[in-house]
């Protein structure tokens, strides 16, 4: 008997000992709505232990509900998140060794706050749908970064049509997005090089180029209604999609469209311009299969431009005494270059004598019987006095 009394004692030993540790810990559940009754699912409810810096975080299912066990007393700051944005908090939230309940509802709560600030019931409404409305904004972004992320991986691994169709998935959710439109016609592009059929081809430069243009019609069109957001690096990114849209162009054969869209990218962002005037006359060099002098002229125009913001440009220097030699002509059996032939080629291999042109710029300056320098790129020694 005496040991049936031990055995006994020693298992309500045990439950006492395990009902102390279940007891040592609390539970928190709630259910969070927004601004119209309907429930934030996907949203994380942060709850910040005051007392020794402890966090704890509970994402909300499809209902907005959240609940869960082994929260350890103390005072906690209740945060609700959404999208890595605080939308509401509570202080001094005290846990114990119970289940403690803290919904959020956010109607309910600006409905409190307004009445606190002495806001009418219009500006309340005002404010109830400015919250929403960023509620919604945020939503949307995260949404069209997954669709952005997930048309970068396709494009990576080269399905630019995929990459394309993610894109359009996107642009049906919001169509006023203009980097949206700028990532479709980058992505076309892509595709276009795939592409067998000449006439296929033709028509995704075309779109790629339309893509570009609504990029750059939306962002003017910010500007113009949000003067304060025309910042400099805003203004680059339209830039860029001017850069973009001459490309796209030139590749569709409409050189006056592409002209126009690398030097107003040259304009906007002036910094840049060296760039975007090589880009031009690159173009234009490479797009003149038939010698058209016109077209030469308008190409060394634009090296001119480049080398007048950086000087330093070793590949303007080459391409524009690549297009003046087309204009040399022959007398006496020699050959007689447009003026400032020779130096463009000699400029070059000043500053990149062993370039990936520098062969070919020697050859030119022997064919017009100048002196090639060939102590480029060593240190000259001064002359005796």
């Amino acid at each position: 008997m005496k040991r049936l009394v031990a055995v006994l004692a020693f298992i309500s030993v045990m439950a006492l000992s395990t009902m102390t540790v279940a007891q040592s810990t609390g539970s928190v559940k709630g259910t969070c709505k927004d601004q119209s009754g309907n429930p934030i699912a996907g949203a994380v409810v942060q709850w910040s232990n005051t007392d020794n810096g402890r966090n704890y975080e509970f994402k909300t299912n499809k209902n907005g509900e959240y609940f869960s066990l082994g929260v350890s007393p103390g005072n906690y700051t209740v945060t609700l998140k959404q999208n890595g944005k605080e939308l509401f908090h509570f202080t001094g939230v005290h846990v114990a060794l119970d289940e403690v309940t803290q919904d959020f509802d956010l109607k309910k709560e600006m409905t409190n706050s307004a009445q606190a600030q002495g806001m009418t019931p219009e500006q309340l409404k005002a404010a109830q749908e400015q919250q929403a409305k960023a509620i919604q904004e945020n939503m949307t972004i995260k949404t069209l970064n997954e669709k952005l992320a997930a048309a970068k991986q396709s494009a990576d691994a080269g399905d630019f049509d995929a990459a394309a169709k993610t894109i359009n998935d996107g642009i049906q959710v919001d169509p006023n997005r203009d980097l949206l439109w700028a990532k479709l016609g980058e992505y076309t592009l892509g595709g276009a090089a795939k592409q067998s059929d000449a006439a296929a081809k033709v028509k995704a430069y075309n779109d790629a180029a339309t893509d570009y243009q609504k990029a750059i019609d939306l962002r003017e069109k910010l500007f113009q209604a949000e003067p304060a957001k025309k910042t400099p690096d805003a203004t680059k990114v339209l830039a860029q999609f001017y850069n973009n849209l001459g490309k796209a162009a030139s590749l569709a054969g409409k050189t006056d469209d592409m002209t126009k869209a690398y030097t107003q990218a040259a304009q906007l962002d002036p910094a840049n311009a060296g760039m975007y005037y090589f880009n031009l006359g690159a173009t234009l060099t490479n797009l003149n299969t038939k010698g058209d002098a016109t077209m030469r002229d308008a190409a060394v125009a634009a090296f001119d431009k480049a080398l007048a913001v950086d000087p330093t440009r070793a590949d303007a220097y080459y391409w524009k005494g690549t297009n003046l030699i087309q204009a040399a002509t022959l007398q006496d059996n020699k050959m007689v270059a447009p003026n400032g032939t020779a130096e463009a080629f000699q400029k070059y291999l000043e500053l990149q004598p062993t370039g990936p042109h520098a062969e070919e710029a020697k050859a030119m300056l022997t064919s017009l019987g100048a002196t090639v320098e060939t102590s480029y790129g060593t240190t000259k020694k001064k002359p005796k006095k």
